[in-house]
């Protein structure tokens, strides 16, 4: 969701365990309240204490508080510069303490920064509420938006103010008084059960481990993944024995590779089963509450559903239209996705374990089939996927498209050990960004991948200040003697967080606000980025085995090409499945949902989801949507939508060659560096001449064929 003239970041990681608070230390020690002489200016990681962030906060509010009135109480007319101008330029004291916070809150919190985020969110939300509600405020950026073709501004001024102005608009500035008192007291409800739901989640996924005892159980798995669970047993004073997480390094390999089904069964059931066991930890109330603020918060500003709200900001505009893309998709992968169930079920009877497929037995039999049709399993792979190659790969990718170079710089602070800081520069020498790397799971982490600022571009006072990008994962860790040796999956991950990446170093944007874009034009830098990361002649460049320094041979490499389609079906059901749920619970007009669980399983019989397949994540762990902020409520659906686009982008990449210089020129100039200054489908028909064909997706994914009857090759969806 697009946001403009103010804009905090919202997404912290809280554990349900209070601290007490530090003793607030004296302003002058306050970094905050300095300014910093660091390398790039850096935030000085060092220096900072959970005890400076509570009176920074209170220090940028109030600054914030004070930009707010100054200009509300100008006496010359309204004008761009004097109010638009004036509120977007401003709040930098806050933004400060916010990219610092918020950084930490998600890639290494701890017990001090959970009861701060806790302490911060509501004076946050009321802020932003006393921003967008001042009438005084509104009624002079009303004034400005109403002569905005009249004075002479440049088109991301004007975008500016058509998105200031609606920002109020979605923010309540329209309501009547009694309206405005409901509307606050709804967004702080709002905050404080996002966060309740996060607390939740993160205590759950973090308390459970299945300790595996006997060597007999870890049959199937290969070398690498045992050595890794026997350093986390280590780790957790076990020595002698094997932990497995429901982190994504630890139980994705163990489902797909551990013979013993009843120990894969028991670990699925943890994963799916997290804040769904009744307790302080269960959160089927709270997203219940959710649903139902969100939809009150809607029908306050008019709209009838927290999804038509959230879309009427989007490319999508209307849930109509994202149920119309969802079907058509998701009819002919369950097709593909009822044929591979019928033959993983056969592999199961073959192996004697059982004449039903479940859940657990899916990734095991699937790896099994595909290892079986194209001789490829992952631990063939992996030796060629060292992380720092895979990382090096996609910096070459990068730099042959856009001329840009990547020298790691080590006096840099960081907040972590494993950070990894890496100096930018454009193909004329001239610096571009800060690019920091942390890859690896550890408990105050958040689970998941992705990408952020310390820093986001802008110009100040005539000049460029450019961007500390940041990109957070939880990748295999190295074990034993290896490095970290990443699968096939995870070099994907890589390669689409680093074009988000990319979309924050280059970005060259006047105003802070013109760097957001809407939510499902978001994922279009990074998703077109997976399509590099396996093709051959990258492949060739990067792909090395980690002992011999050999090159992925051409006959594995056929193999990848080969097996592209193989899963396709269950990785778009899975995924679909999320999407229609996030969909459902969004799109209700009734009462508050009292049974969350019947209410999930009848939206999923009604697209006929097949048991065997569990949707990629499910309402009491669905971070995305209903954590803070719920940045993809209704929204879930982007990665899809980004794909229709992305899938479309590449074929002008193909048609021209994958490294033609015109074409990643193009792309750069009219996708990467504009953010938000134009429509997005305006910025896309700028790039590609025309809008999208949803065709290339399906021919992707290997649904073309059965969808032939619904989907027109030519047809322009979305628009």
């Amino acid at each position: 969701m697009r946001t403009a003239l103010f804009a905090i970041a919202a997404i912290a990681i809280a554990i349900p365990c209070l601290a007490q608070p530090a003793a607030e230390p004296n302003p002058g020690t306050n970094p905050f309240f300095t300014e910093w002489t660091t390398p790039f200016g850096m935030a000085p990681f060092d220096k900072i204490e959970p005890a400076h962030f509570v009176p920074a906060f209170e220090a940028g509010i109030a600054e914030r508080k004070k930009e707010i009135e100054a200009i509300v109480s100008n006496p010359e007319p309204a004008t761009f510069a004097n109010t638009v101008e004036a509120l977007e330029n401003g709040g930098l004291a806050l933004s400060k303490v916010s990219e610092v916070f918020y950084t930490l809150s998600g890639a290494d919190t701890n017990d001090e920064l959970q009861a701060i985020n806790r302490k911060v969110a509501p004076l946050l939300s009321s802020l932003r509420d006393d921003v967008r509600l001042n009438e005084r405020l509104f009624a002079r950026v009303k004034s400005v938006w109403a002569k905005r073709d009249s004075l002479g501004l440049t088109p991301e001024q004007k975008k500016l103010v058509e998105d200031g102005y609606k920002d109020f608009v979605r923010g309540g500035a329209n309501l009547a008084p009694e309206q405005k008192q409901r509307f606050r007291e709804v967004n702080q409800q709002l905050s404080a059960l996002g966060i309740r739901f996060s607390d939740n989640l993160l205590k759950e996924t973090n308390g459970y481990r299945l300790v595996v005892e006997k060597k007999a159980d870890l049959a199937g798995l290969p070398p690498g993944v045992v050595a890794a669970a026997a350093d986390v047993a280590k780790a957790a004073k076990l020595e002698g024995k094997w932990v497995f997480t429901l982190q994504s390094p630890s139980i994705w390999p163990f489902l797909t590779f551990a013979e013993n089904r009843q120990l894969r069964k028991e670990i699925l059931t943890a994963y799916t089963t997290r804040c769904d066991k009744g307790g302080e930890t269960d959160n089927k109330e709270l997203l219940s509450k959710i649903a139902a603020l969100r939809a009150e918060r809607a029908r306050l500003l008019g709209f009838p559903t927290w999804a038509a709200f959230v879309l009427d900001d989007n490319m999508a505009k209307t849930p109509a239209r994202v149920y119309e893309l969802l079907d058509r998709v998701w009819k002919p992968a369950l097709v593909v996705a009822k044929i591979d169930a019928r033959d993983l079920a056969a592999a199961l009877a073959a192996d004697g374990k059982g004449d039903k497929l479940e859940p657990w037995d899916w990734r095991y039999y699937a790896e099994k089939l595909r290892k079986a049709r194209y001789d490829l399993d992952d631990q063939e792979l992996r030796p060629y996927f060292p992380l720092d190659r895979v990382r090096e790969g996609a910096f070459s990718v990068a730099n042959r498209l856009y001329g840009i170079t990547f020298t790691e710089r080590t006096d840099v602070p960081k907040y972590h050990p494993e950070v990894r800081t890496f100096e930018v520069k454009d193909a004329d020498g001239s610096f571009l960004a800060l690019y920091t790397t942390d890859y690896h799971p550890r408990p105050g982490k958040r689970g998941g991948a992705w990408c952020g600022h310390l820093r986001g571009q802008w110009v100040k006072d005539g000049k460029d200040v450019r961007p500390i990008v940041t990109n957070v994962t939880n990748f295999t860790r190295p074990a034993g003697d290896a490095p970290a040796l990443l699968s096939l999956d995870e070099v994907e991950t890589l390669f689409h967080e680093f074009g988000h990446g990319l979309h924050g170093m280059l970005s060259r944007v006047t105003y802070r606000s013109m760097a957001s874009v809407p939510r499902d034009f978001v994922e279009l830098p990074s998703q077109i980025m997976e399509n590099w990361a396996l093709e051959p002649e990258v492949l060739k460049g990067y792909a090395k085995n980690w002992k011999t320094g050999e090159s992925i041979p051409d006959a594995l490499v056929a193999k990848i090409e080969k097996s592209r389609l193989y899963g396709q079906g269950f990785a778009t059901v899975e995924y679909t499945a999320a999407s229609y749920l996030d969909m459902d619970w969004h799109t209700l007009t009734g009462p508050r949902v009292e049974d969350a669980t019947a209410f999930e399983k009848a939206s999923l019989a009604k697209i006929g989801l097949i048991p065997e397949i569990v949707p990629r994540y499910r309402s009491p762990y669905f971070q995305h949507i209903f954590g803070p902020g719920g940045g993809y409520s209704a929204g879930y659906y982007s990665y899809l939508w980004s794909e229709v686009l992305d899938a479309d982008a590449f074929e002008a990449f193909r048609e021209k060659g994958i490294f033609d210089k015109a074409t990643a020129t193009a792309f750069r100039k009219n996708i990467l560096e504009k953010g938000g200054t134009a429509e997005a489908m305006s910025l896309y028909k700028s790039f590609r001449g025309r809008e999208p064909s949803v065709e290339p997706l399906l021919v992707r994914r290997g649904l073309a064929p059965a969808a032939a009857s619904t989907v027109s090759p030519t047809a322009p969806t979305p628009h």
